[in-house]
């Protein structure tokens, strides 16, 4: 049995890792004709302590994301990709997989591997493995391979 796949969520942070899981998700899209969901969480967690004055921390992430979805859309639509772009405020890893997920009915959620190290993984846990262990549909975590690491 072929599995074919109509709503692909890429979850996308500015990394290299998530640029990774974007091309892959272009791939897969364009292979079953899916239409393709860019999300972008800015973290409040990151958030919860500014006061007032600071409040243009918050503008600035949320510039960033709105920048990062636009270059992301533009270079879906490039590739003949139906796209739509979604920034939410929150956790990214209850928001990807409890929030946005189920709201867009994904059937698949597309993202980077992290680059945490064994003792941050333990202490905090990454996104990807929270994603893997939570989501509602299939995942595909990407991984950058050494090569391209490099260059």
């Amino acid at each position: 049995m072929t599995m074919v796949y109509r709503n692909i969520l890429v979850a996308v942070d500015g990394s290299k890792e998530a640029d990774w899981a974007f091309m892959k998700a272009i791939e897969i899209a364009k292979r079953n004709n899916a239409e393709l969901s860019v999300v972008h969480i800015v973290d409040n967690r990151a958030l919860a302590t500014l006061t007032p004055i600071d409040s243009t921390l918050y503008e600035q992430n949320e510039k960033f994301g709105d920048e990062l979805l636009n270059n992301y859309k533009d270079r879906a639509q490039e590739k003949g990709v139906k796209v739509q772009t979604i920034i939410q405020l929150g956790s990214p890893k209850i928001a990807i997989t409890k929030n946005v997920a189920p709201r867009i009915h994904a059937d698949l959620i597309v993202c980077g591997a992290t680059g945490l190290n064994a003792v941050e993984r333990l202490l905090i846990g990454s996104v990807s493995e929270h994603i893997v262990r939570t989501s509602p549909c299939d995942v595909l975590v990407v991984r950058t391979s050494k090569e391209a690491e490099e260059n």
